[in-house]
């Protein structure tokens, strides 16, 4: 049964197709391309293998956005992939991935991204950037440690939560500005970088070794990760003007543009570093990528551009996360508060507000990372079975009125399903294949399994809780 009165105020339609799609782009472009391409060159040491990985997920992607076109365009609602699994495969397949979403696939990943801001921010300002413990506070199986760093991180989450609670207009304006200025300056490096930069084109063709079959599969895996967001359109399809014109378009322009800024990204790393030299860099690889070809002010000016990139790859979460609680809470499997719009602000202030407080409790336990780590793997399973959801509707509301079909359909669709199941089997077995069997300790994407049934037993609180 619904939380929401029939008299209480609702979510408001100010978002056009550029608004959406500057979501997505802020939502995508974050810190997971500042540090995800050397992970990548290491499991992949073939330059023209390596981009393919970048561009093989781009492709996946892309899919995958126009086949959540459809779903938005057919159910119209806050959400996302929650909206999509309700409908197509029931109310816990829903509640698991909602309940993914607030611990970590949000929380978590808004955290991650406080605190690596923190960092590039103590490039400039050193103490926002130190972890000196200030305060300790032992609470039991856990420890809350205050620094200048985690306070500047809960500075930069408090300040997007509030600007987002105060209207869509508010956080609109912040997040166009925000994902206009990261658009540029990317472009601008790009160009800049390839016309003057001291690199070699050799590189792209000199590979360091062979991968296997395996192990590219596997790379997949961060790589689709740092595409993770292509979907963001979606979980606001509630508030979009004509949605089913306007949300197609969104997704497709904002997925379009990330995966040519990535792909020219990652091409000029690898002008820039062999791979195998890419493969060694620590940190920030746009950092070094800036400091090799400009010099050490470049490198300021690109921490400059990781900032606002950071900032806003903050305010899209915090825009599109609380819209999947407030579905949650409206159909009664959250905290009834959760469903809660404010009255003049019209937004749903209660998920805003507890999902920051979670996040900044990640933050100060130190977590965030572990958190995104183990569930990374549970984004692509749940995008995988929310385009599923796509052929049970098809079948099951075959008259139903769809203001856009994806293209392809059903090959293009059953692709990315099939793609999504041999990643996350692939990591499945890495994890729990030989290393269960010998007795050693469980990856990251078992503790995600286990992350992901810990819901069970939260969705059985809430629906006995809901129906008393």
């Amino acid at each position: 049964m619904s939380q929401a009165s029939a008299n209480s105020p609702t979510l408001e339609r100010r978002l056009g197709s550029l608004d959406a799609a500057a979501i997505v782009v802020s939502n995508v472009i974050g810190g997971g391309i500042l540090f995800t391409p050397p992970q990548v060159a290491a499991t992949v040491p073939h330059p023209i293998l390596f981009l393919a990985t970048w561009l093989a997920a781009g492709v996946l992607a892309f899919a995958g956005a126009m086949a959540y076109a459809e779903l938005a365009a057919l159910r119209p609602r806050a959400g996302g992939e929650y909206v999509y699994l309700d409908a197509g495969f029931g109310r816990i397949a829903a509640f698991l991935t909602g309940w993914t979403s607030f611990v970590a696939g949000f929380s978590g990943a808004i955290a991650a991204s406080a605190v690596v801001l923190a960092f590039y921010l103590g490039r400039f300002l050193p103490i926002a950037g130190s972890d000196q413990v200030l305060l300790s506070l032992p609470l039991g199986f856990i420890t809350l440690a205050v620094s200048p760093q985690t306070i500047t991180a809960l500075t930069a989450i408090w300040l997007m939560s509030w600007i987002h609670l105060r209207g869509v207009g508010p956080g609109r304006l912040v997040g166009n500005v925000l994902a206009s200025l990261k658009v540029t300056a990317l472009v601008l490096f790009i160009v800049f970088g390839f016309a003057f930069g001291t690199g070699s084109f050799a590189n792209l063709t000199t590979a360091a070794a062979e991968p296997t079959t395996g192990a590219w599969l596997f790379a997949l895996v961060p790589v689709l990760f740092t595409y993770a967001g292509w979907n963001a359109a979606s979980y606001v399809a509630e508030e979009v003007r004509d949605p089913g014109r306007n949300v197609p378009r969104a997704l497709a322009l904002g997925t379009v543009a990330v995966v040519v800024l990535y792909l020219f990204l990652n091409a000029l790393y690898l002008y820039v570093l062999p791979v195998s030299e890419l493969a060694a860099v620590r940190g920030s690889v746009l950092d070094v990528i800036a400091d090799r070809l400009l010099g050490q002010r470049a490198g300021d000016v690109m921490g400059v551009v990781s900032i606002v990139s950071l900032l806003a790859s903050i305010s899209a979460m915090v825009f599109a996360g609380p819209r999947v609680y407030y579905a949650m809470a409206r159909d009664g499997v959250f905290f009834p508060a959760a469903a809660t719009v404010h009255p003049v602000y019209r937004t749903p202030a209660t998920s805003i507000i507890a999902q920051a407080v979670w996040s900044s409790l990640l933050v100060l336990t130190g977590s965030a990372n572990d958190l995104t780590t183990y569930t990374g793997f549970s984004i692509t399973l749940f995008n995988g079975v929310a385009v599923a959801a796509l052929f049970v509707l098809r079948w099951r509301e075959p008259n139903a009125p769809r203001p856009y079909s994806t293209w392809g359909y059903p090959v293009v669709p059953g692709l990315f399903v099939a793609v999504c199941a041999v990643i996350v089997a692939n990591a499945l077995w890495t994890d729990l294949g030989v290393p269960l069997l010998g007795g050693t300790s469980v990856g990251p994407s078992a503790a995600g399994l286990l992350i992901i049934a810990l819901g069970l037993p939260l969705y059985a609180w809430f629906t006995r809780r809901a129906s008393a």
